[in-house]
């Protein structure tokens, strides 16, 4: 059983970051499927990651870092540490939802390699936006909000994948899509619940916004598509990562 967990959880760390742990994993469809309950604490140690370099480079810099060179190194290390997995997501789901097309339509374009010109701006755009946020939050907050973030933002993933149908008859997105349940759901909310209690009012607070901004924007995909994707599991991380970051800015 414990072998099992522990599969399942590599599994989800492996295909959500680029920490390599083992060479060989059980990556079946059901050890996809178990690993989606485990996102907020892989997103959890992400954060911790992350928060720790922050922490380290404010305290060994002494405030001599300047903060334009704090904003885009945590950017680069956030993209380095996920493989730009969820970066790629997005982009590729603003390439379709912006191309004004049919379902079908919007659904190939996704699929393509390559990325357009909406996918291209909404990226820059999201990345200006997210830079600005660590810019102008107060400093003694930036390592609490980087390790909400990826907690929330993967929570938002299995409420996407748990809430809404799969758009495609296929996919690797559908692998979590078609085993994950409501049960999934309840376990990983309980454990990013408990979590972020224990971070405080703001880190409930900022989580409660991303969230709910999320479902919303799952909800609108969802109505245009008649389902989610992969990519756009990767967008709602995205969005969500942002807004989170938005409510710390605003505090």
């Amino acid at each position: 059983m414990f072998q099992q967990l522990f599969n399942d959880f590599i599994t989800g760390l492996q295909f959500l970051t680029r920490i390599r742990l083992v060479t060989q994993v059980d990556c079946s469809q059901d050890s996809f499927r178990r690993s989606v309950k485990f996102f907020p604490i892989i997103g959890c140690l992400i954060g911790l990651l992350l928060s720790g370099i922050i922490y380290g480079l404010q305290l060994l810099g002494s405030g001599k870092i300047p903060s334009h060179v704090m904003a885009c190194s945590l950017i680069l290390i956030e993209i380095l540490l996920t493989g730009a997995l969820h970066c790629d997501g997005f982009m590729d789901t603003m390439d379709g939802i912006f191309s004004g097309r049919s379902r079908e339509r919007i659904l190939e374009i996704m699929k393509d390699s390559r990325v357009g010109s909406f996918g291209v701006i909404a990226f820059c755009l999201f990345a200006l936006m997210k830079y600005s946020f660590i810019l102008d939050m107060d400093s003694s907050l930036l390592a609490l909000a980087f390790l909400v973030m990826p907690i929330v933002g993967r929570l938002a993933i299995v409420m996407a994948v748990t809430l809404f149908p799969y758009a495609r008859r296929e996919g690797l997105g559908k692998s979590f899509s078609y085993h994950a349940d409501r049960r999934t759901l309840y376990i990983a909310g309980l454990c990013a619940g408990v979590i972020l209690a224990l971070l405080g009012r703001l880190a409930l607070l900022s989580s409660l916004f991303g969230l709910i901004f999320a479902y919303i924007f799952a909800e609108y995909v969802n109505k245009r598509l008649e389902g989610l994707t992969g990519d756009i599991y990767g967008a709602v991380n995205e969005l969500t990562e942002l807004a989170v970051l938005f409510v710390f800015t605003c505090s």
